[in-house]
């Protein structure tokens, strides 16, 4: 099925591309922030078992315990970092941008690896509303890393002013965050992305509908380039919800 949006793309609905981490209960799920892997598991009344194949109930019936900052991808607003409560299913409205992917290689820089304004300047050379960073080395197993205290690769303060002056309202990459881990709270380029300068009292122009999805994975045989991003969440009034990234060749 063809779709045209905005009377300029044509898209093909019938070939998503999901770039999305699935959430699940094993030793396969990533890790990040120290926590352990989700639960998934039925709910238990007496020796009622909400699970068809114990033969006590008709249907399934789980509850699922995760923290989505940690525990896949995940999409969140500025209200991740400030003390005032902003909800990500008020912050995002619209669900469908012009998005670019591009593949950098983060430079060491002491004991880091980091992403600079120089590496992304020369990539990002049209006009889009989503900026999706895809990493290498780009090996599968992202999608089942155990992150804390590995000190993962993160995006300068310098890069993430200049994603926000090139207007990207959302900001996309496969890492857990796109600051480092432990960084005694500074939160730089969380801040600078949304334009937050001080978290206990906004700015008036501090941007209220951009987000940052964090955790995703891109294969290596989706190309850089130009797509349409839909950006799908649940609908939890919460800092930040698992999220499902779709790109669809233009």
């Amino acid at each position: 099925m063809l779709a045209l949006l905005d009377n300029k793309y044509q898209i093909d609905l019938s070939k998503p591309i999901d770039i999305s981490i699935p959430l699940t209960n094993t030793d396969e799920n990533p890790i990040a922030w120290y926590i352990e892997k989700p639960v998934i598991e039925p709910v238990v009344f007496g020796d009622w078992i909400g699970k068809v194949s114990e033969g006590k109930s008709s249907t399934n019936f789980n509850n699922i315990f995760f923290n989505p900052h940690g525990h896949g991808t995940h999409t969140e607003c500025l209200g991740h970092i400030t003390n005032d409560f902003y909800s990500i299913n008020q912050s995002l409205k619209q669900f469908f941008f012009f998005a670019k992917l591009i593949t950098i290689e983060p430079e060491k820089i002491g004991d880091d690896f980091v992403i600079t304004k120089e590496n992304i300047s020369p990539l990002l050379n049209t006009k889009a509303e989503a900026l999706i960073i895809r990493t290498i080395p780009n090996q599968k197993e992202k999608k089942s890393r155990k992150y804390s205290n590995t000190n993962p690769p993160y995006l300068s303060e310098d890069a993430a002013v200049f994603i926000r002056e090139s207007e990207i309202q959302h900001l996309l990459i496969d890492l857990p965050s796109v600051d480092k881990e432990h960084d005694e709270g500074k939160l730089l380029a969380h801040k600078a992305f949304w334009n937050v300068k001080d978290t206990h009292n906004v700015n008036s122009d501090a941007r209220l509908n951009a987000t940052i999805t964090e955790m995703i994975y891109v294969s290596d045989d989706i190309e850089d380039g130009d797509y349409i991003l839909n950006l799908q969440i649940a609908s939890f009034e919460n800092d930040a919800s698992p999220s499902k990234p779709i790109l669809y060749k233009i």
